[in-house]
């Protein structure tokens, strides 16, 4: 009896022993837990480039020579030559005013104008048998040279109680029509010109921007109306004070339609590229993350070469699969680009 029991306890020991000698499942887990925190990361090295940053900017295309034409006076329209969409020469007749007040008012100063030369006539007469005054002979000279300013006036108003183009353009709108009363200044045609080197695109771009900016800097110009094509332009002025209304400074671009057909309000996207330039850290594109307009982070390899520490950067713009940062990294070599999407700062990383 005794050897039974004897038996059983060694049989008890051998069983409590082979338990003892494997590892528990939450052991393998927190083992296997331990090898799946090292991440293998890949490194690519950081350049430093000199570029030239673009300005990027939308606006629409008009002509340089647009004029909006008025009558110098105002009245009744009595005909209207053009319709929009006609092509006119320079000096072409567009519209006319009705004449009969006009004329009566240039009838009416040429009277008061040879009746002032009648009244000096006498007046130099009687000055000269003394019967009549100095001072009545100085008023009668100068009523003269008063009447004949009004017969100017009168005769200037005549002339331009008609519009005529001011270039050979098209006729982008017609505001008035036949009969209407126009005010003095009032517009009735607007005219660009349709020469091939008149087209511009005007943007508006922030004063830093306007800085770098200089008159004939090249620019790049893409129309939503021709979408596979790119425009060569320069930049022809620079606005010397910003728009009121939304503190942009506007700058006029010079495009070359290059033989494509062009009209006032085609939508464009301007890039310009300033002549000044500046330098910049060149990173792969897979080295952002938590990338957030224009701020993001890269991680860098630490010290020990088995952790890694993130550092923020400030994006300046993409260039094909690499992304050029304003804030230089000084002293840094190299970035995390391969793995990085799975990192954190207390990621164990192996070098691949």
């Amino acid at each position: 009896m005794k050897l039974i029991h004897l038996l059983l306890a060694l049989s008890l020991l051998v069983t409590l022993w082979a338990c003892g000698s494997k590892a528990s499942p939450d052991e393998k887990q927190a083992t296997a837990s331990i090898e799946e925190t090292v991440v293998p990361v890949k490194l690519s090295p950081v350049s430093t480039v000199v570029r030239a940053e673009p300005v990027v900017a939308s606006g629409l295309v008009s002509s340089a020579q647009e004029a909006r034409l008025s009558f110098k006076i105002g009245g009744i329209v009595n005909r209207m030559f053009v319709d929009e969409g006609q092509s006119v020469r320079k000096g072409q007749l567009l519209a006319t005013l009705d004449l009969t007040e006009i004329n009566a008012q240039v009838s009416q100063a040429q009277f008061a104008s040879e009746k002032a030369e009648r009244d000096l006539g006498r007046v130099k007469s009687l000055y000269a048998d003394t019967a009549a005054t100095l001072e009545q002979l100085q008023n009668a000279t100068t009523g003269t040279s008063l009447a004949k300013q009004n017969l100017t006036i009168a005769k200037f108003n005549q002339n331009y109680a008609q519009i005529r183009s001011t270039v050979d353009g098209t006729v982008t709108r017609k505001i008035a029509n036949a009969g209407e009363f126009i005010a003095p200044g009032g517009p009735v045609y607007t005219i660009s010109s349709n020469r091939p080197n008149d087209w511009v695109v005007r943007v508006g771009v922030s004063d830093k921007d306007w800085a770098r900016l200089r008159i004939g800097n090249r620019a790049s110009i893409k129309l939503d109306a021709y979408p596979d094509k790119t425009f060569s332009g320069t930049v022809s002025e620079l606005a010397q004070a910003a728009d009121p209304v939304n503190k942009l400074y506007e700058v006029e671009v010079r495009i070359n339609p290059g033989g494509v057909k062009f009209a006032p309000g085609l939508f464009a996207k301007v890039t310009l590229v300033p002549a000044q330039s500046r330098s910049y850290t060149l990173v792969p594109i897979e080295a952002i993350v938590e990338g957030n307009g224009k701020e993001g982070f890269v991680y860098l390899l630490a010290e020990d070469k088995k952790h890694v520490r993130k550092i923020p950067i400030q994006i300046g713009f993409l260039d094909g699969d690499k992304v050029l940062l304003t804030n230089t990294l000084e002293g840094v070599e190299d970035v995390v680009t391969g793995g990085s999407a799975y990192l954190t700062e207390e990621s164990t990383v192996v070098v691949k």
